[in-house]
């Protein structure tokens, strides 16, 4: 069957870089194949939820935008399909109880989409219902041969890696991603050139454990100075690492490169030996120590971020105080902090119990983030004074009489547009006059 009209598409994506990444291949595969995108959910034949699984504020925020298509669905013919991460790990429980999902897919099964939309319209032309499934995980799809449909803009995302095979006792995505596999460096580059050519000055290279990337000869050191040094391309970065995988090459890379920026987000998730066992993180609290010295013996003005969760299971009073006192000690740029939250099928939520109250999380996440808000403006403010290049990316959010860019170290830097230099793109140098805990002020 034939589908009387060229189907428009509408693609939300929540949740992460590797999410918005997707979603950029999404489009890319659905257009080859005939469909239209806007921007206008009401105008859709499709509605597409790129999904996040990570945390449990993500998985509330889906079933509320699931209730808004709902109501819509009511109304009108409409395809939803679920994609990502969500659809993966809860693929029994959407198919069962949402009725109004005509498509899940996981994050494996993005070539098949074309053909289980077009499936889905077909069937309800014809007044029928029945949904489609790819939720199959592979050993080898890295999307090889998918250049992304990317918005324009200043950064764009290169996925170098897939998967995960490090299995962190909290963390859901080697069951929704799969296995680590990496992509051909040769594919890489051409990409690179290709968003380059394109007019983006910044690429950010990801991958679930992206200082991980192996593909023959190639490690994510050599990789990322080959990225670097691609014409046109002003700064590089890459999220997320793991602290088990930071050879001296690629430290050095980081300290010697022009290009490549000096800020490391390095997912710390808990200073106690004990939790930091019972996670699988591999490290204790001080071989994290030891790797931030050699970070910073090399590289003096690394901007260092991090990850911590709060509240794991069993995590004690004494616990939570080692990651205080690891905080303090550090002295984080910036540092995103959350309660734990238990995931389906995951190591956690099979073998521990979720047993720190609600209310302790919450007190232990409250204190941790106004420490980590004294060190961050402390931070900051050694900045004023100073003159820093910032990469400028758009109009200032509280005001398009002013504009926003990137410090190298991915701190965010507001100034008036009178000032000069607010073309997105260009780099420009800033003199910081003040600072805040979430952004320098430059003119």
């Amino acid at each position: 069957m034939i589908l009387k009209t060229i189907p428009r598409v509408h693609i939300e994506t929540f949740g992460c870089q590797m999410n918005e990444s997707d979603s950029e291949l999404v489009r890319s595969m659905l257009k080859r194949e005939g469909f239209v995108f806007t921007e206008d959910r009401e105008r859709a034949d499709v509605v597409l939820v790129n999904t996040c699984a990570i945390r449990e504020n993500a998985h509330k925020k889906i079933y509320a935008h699931l209730s808004e298509l709902k109501a819509i669905k009511k109304q009108r013919p409409l395809v939803v399909g679920i994609l990502g991460c969500m659809a993966q790990n809860l693929k029994g429980e959407l198919a069962e109880k949402e009725p109004l999902i005509d498509v899940l897919a996981g994050p494996d099964a993005y070539r098949q989409l074309p053909s289980l939309l077009t499936a889905a319209l077909e069937e309800q032309e014809q007044g029928l219902s029945q949904k489609g499934l790819a939720l199959d995980l592979s050993e080898y799809e890295t999307y090889e041969g998918i250049m992304p449909d990317r918005d324009s803009g200043v950064n764009a995302w290169i996925t170098v890696m897939r998967g995960c095979d490090n299995f962190c006792s909290f963390c859901v995505v080697p069951y929704t991603r799969g296995r680590e596999r990496s992509r051909d460096p040769k594919s890489i580059l051409l990409e690179a050139r290709d968003a380059a050519a394109r007019g983006f000055r910044q690429i950010t290279l990801l991958g679930q454990n992206v200082n991980s990337y192996r593909h023959e000869e190639w490690d994510f050191s050599r990789l990322i100075t080959a990225v670097a040094d691609t014409p046109g391309i002003d700064r590089v970065r890459f999220t997320s690492p793991h602290p088990k995988d930071f050879p001296a090459a690629l430290i050095e890379a980081i300290a010697t490169h022009p290009r490549i920026c000096k800020h490391i987000h390095l997912p710390l998730q808990a200073g106690s030996d004990r939790i930091l066992e019972l996670m699988g993180r591999t490290y204790t609290g001080t071989e994290y120590l030891t790797l931030v010295a050699l970070i910073r013996r090399a590289v003096p003005d690394i901007v260092l971020t991090t990850d911590i969760i709060c509240g794991f299971c069993s995590e004690s009073d004494e616990d939570f105080q080692s990651t205080f006192r690891l905080v303090k000690q550090v002295q984080f740029d910036s540092a995103y902090i959350f309660k734990y939250s238990e995931r389906k099928h995951t190591i956690a939520a099979r073998k521990y119990a979720d047993d720190v109250p609600d209310q302790v999380k919450g007190m232990r996440v409250a204190q941790l983030l106004e420490t980590q808000r004294r060190i961050t403006l402390e931070r900051n403010r050694r900045y004023i004074g100073k003159s820093i290049r910032v990469l400028v990316e758009r109009d200032a959010t509280r005001s398009p009489a002013q504009a926003m860019g990137k410090t190298d170290g991915n701190i965010t830097v507001v100034w008036d547009k009178g000032t000069g230099g607010f073309g997105p793109g260009t780099l420009t140098t800033k003199h910081i006059i003040d600072a805040s805990a979430a952004t320098l002020y430059g003119r």
